[in-house]
């Protein structure tokens, strides 16, 4: 259940725009506040079958945009790749090295 939320989040952090403001806020307060089912249905005055079957549809919307875009998982492809050239930088020594490893965690700040 953890990876799933996890995952969720992550996946809320990449295409979150793309979801409308009711969705946002109840995969927020499910996902990140840890709202209960009840607690969001007392807060938006409807049912907890409705806010279940919102965050159901929100959650189908985040992997069928996942699964187009790729986003997530390019971006742990990306960190993959970084953690191994720290880790073969590690291994060495010299200043080009201290240099290639500022530039490595420059690319991490973008991301």
């Amino acid at each position: 259940m953890l990876e799933k939320s996890t995952r969720l989040i992550l996946l809320h952090d990449f295409y979150q725009d793309l979801l409308t403001e009711k969705q946002k806020q109840y995969m927020e307060l499910y996902f990140q506040d840890d709202f209960s089912l009840g607690e969001i249905a007392e807060e938006f005055g409807i049912s907890r079958q409705a806010v279940y079957e919102h965050i159901k549809r929100s959650e189908n919307l985040l992997e069928e945009y996942e699964g187009k875009l790729q986003l997530l998982a390019k971006y742990e492809q990306r960190t993959k790749i970084l953690e191994e050239m720290e880790q073969l930088i590690d291994r060495q020594e010299g200043e080009f090295l201290l240099q290639l490893k500022e530039k490595i965690n420059l690319l991490r700040q973008i991301d």
